[in-house]
């Protein structure tokens, strides 16, 4: 197998990352932790930190628990799936996002029609995101998380605005115009996914199975060896500080 590696966020005074490989299930390597950015790390422990976010979190907890408790709950969390149904579903106006903006550079006068239509195609993928990532938010019970997480949901709610507005201009024939709140829209989504990326990996929000999908823990996932060691892995990582 090849060498992979896994990212987890250590304790102490500066956020770091450590990228380790695992090729013998009894052995941690531990090559030397990087330190992100201390702007980036500063940023994030502002967001958890900021108490404004709880008066919002408190009023979008009763629609985020009868999502989680209702008939749609079990589909929402992804039980069968095996696994978070959220990361999938916010591919899917991202994806269209993306190719509009790439048509926007090289599609040329042909391709406004097409751009425009993946802007709106896009834009109707955005309630079963708001949905699903709000199921998933509704099972955190760390504050400084879920204040993450609001910020996360109000950053694609921005997102979701500016892509809007790029298809309400572009079907007016103001082209330019959508296509710079196109790239509005494409430049917040880096940070909102950044924030989503801190929040399954870093916090393991919406981590873990689902379901009744039957696992395997005595093979190897090839990425981080040998399935029933992985919380192990992790445990000793944290302990060892």
């Amino acid at each position: 197998m090849d060498e992979s590696t896994d990212r987890t966020m250590t304790d102490g005074p500066a956020t770091t990352y450590a990228a380790d490989p695992i090729d013998d299930p009894e052995v941690i390597a531990e090559p030397p932790a990087r330190e992100i950015p201390a702007w980036l790390a500063a940023w994030v422990a502002a967001l958890e930190g900021n108490a404004a976010f709880d008066r919002v979190g408190d009023r979008l907890a009763p629609l985020a628990r009868r999502l989680d408790g209702g008939t749609a709950g079990p589909l929402l969390r992804g039980e069968w799936l095996g696994h978070a149904l959220h990361p999938l579903t916010t591919d899917l106006p991202l994806g269209c996002w993306l190719s509009a903006g790439i048509l926007d550079v090289v599609g040329g006068r042909p391709g406004r029609r097409s751009a425009q239509r993946l802007v709106g195609l896009g834009l109707c993928f955005v309630p079963l995101a708001a949905v699903s990532g709000m199921t998933d938010w509704a099972a955190i019970d760390r504050p400084a998380t879920r204040r993450a997480g609001v910020a996360h949901a109000g950053g694609n709610g921005a997102v979701a605005f500016a892509y809007l507005r790029s298809w309400r201009n572009r079907r007016r024939g103001r082209h330019l115009r959508g296509v710079a709140w196109g790239m509005t829209g494409g430049s917040l989504a880096i940070a909102t996914g950044y924030l989503g990326g801190h929040l399954a990996f870093a916090r393991r929000v919406g981590t873990g199975e689902r379901g009744d999908l039957p696992v395997d823990r005595s093979g190897s996932d090839g990425v981080n060896g040998p399935l029933g060691r992985y919380e192990e892995v992790i445990a000793a990582r944290v302990a060892v500080g």
